[in-house]
């Protein structure tokens, strides 16, 4: 229901635009760069939906002629194409920001920007610093990804653990994939870590063959990043009676059964701040900042009932000690 709000309000927005060409000068322009599908990513529609409050909460007060106006565009999961579509978004000239979220999504920009250097960026779960025209919010995926990693060590009975991804990427080949995998030996040493790719975000088919292959191999206790694939990890984890560990959103609903944790982050609420701030004039350009559990934007979900209900006391304990220390910052994750 919500997705299905989200986009009438992106075809009213976009038919607004038609009868507003005049005032481009007056109102705000935003852009809102989807790379990806709304409806396969919890967090592109965390993002969608953060943007969307902050325009909502600055229109509550103003005139129409200094209403911001917003557009909402998904561009697919086919990366070789985000480049063109990025460059094509900045050539129509008329917003005065873009907004997005993906960590590759900086080095396009800064290609864009040698075409149309008075464009602004601001990007979510990306890192760039030192650009006048870029500002970026970057999450402390370290402390996410390890955190991950250690319940899917305590609660992996044969101590065979794996990440599957949807592609090889800088974040997840460096931060990610390594933070999950210290996390898991910290809390079991001698746990494997198997790591798979799927090649792509959208393939739920390669994503439960490739679930299938890791069951095989005894692992008992899985971590899907690859999009709409996920479905079918979920689907043979299922079938194969292992467990998931979710992340970026709280995935308990999708398989209670299944799913023994979720480590979220907060992308609507940063969204919603970032637009704000912009609206406001008070954006940071050139700026890059990391957030966390200590500044509130990463959270390990410990009061859901099925968490409760699956997961063991003593292991639960463990989780919230450990989530404690990261937070009064006495425990820095190091690879």
């Amino acid at each position: 229901m919500a997705m299905k709000k989200l986009f009438v309000t992106i075809i009213a927005l976009t038919a607004l635009f038609a009868g507003c060409s005049t005032k481009k000068a007056k109102n705000p322009m935003i852009a809102v760069f989807i790379p990806g599908i709304i409806a396969d990513s919890p967090t592109y529609e965390k993002l969608a939906n953060g943007v969307l409050s902050g325009v909502t909460n600055y229109n509550a007060d103003k005139t129409d002629d200094k209403k911001a106006l917003l557009s909402i565009m998904e561009v697919g999961t086919n990366q070789a194409e985000w480049a063109q579509k990025l460059t094509a978004l900045a050539a129509e000239q008329k917003y005065d920001v873009i907004i997005s979220s993906n960590p590759s999504l900086p080095d396009l920009a800064l290609q864009v920007l040698e075409q149309f250097p008075d464009q602004k960026f601001i990007f979510l779960d990306a890192s760039c610093e030192g650009n006048p025209n870029i500002m970026t919010k970057n999450y402390d995926q370290r402390q996410q990804a390890y955190v991950t990693g250690y319940i899917a060590g305590l609660m992996s009975k044969n101590h065979k653990v794996a990440l599957i991804s949807a592609q090889d990427y800088p974040v997840m080949n460096n931060i990610i994939f390594p933070s999950y995998k210290k996390g898991a030996q910290d809390a079991a040493p001698g746990t494997t870590v198997d790591y798979r790719v799927v090649g792509n975000w959208y393939d739920a088919t390669k994503g439960a063959e490739i679930t299938d292959a890791v069951c095989k191999t005894g692992v008992d206790v899985v971590l899907p990043i690859c999009g709409g694939a996920s479905q079918g990890v979920i689907n043979s984890a299922k079938n194969n009676k292992i467990k998931i560990a979710w992340f970026d959103s709280n995935g308990f609903t999708r398989a209670p059964e299944v799913i023994i944790s979720s480590t979220q982050n907060l992308q609507e609420k940063l969204a919603e701040e970032v637009t704000l701030e912009w609206l406001e004039g008070k954006t940071a350009w050139g700026t890059a900042q990391t957030v966390g559990m200590q500044e509130g934007y990463i959270q390990f979900i410990n009061d859901n009932p099925f968490y409760i209900k699956n997961i063991p006391a003593d292991v639960r304990e463990k989780m919230d000690e450990l989530v404690q220390k990261i937070t009064r910052g006495e425990l820095e994750i190091k690879l």
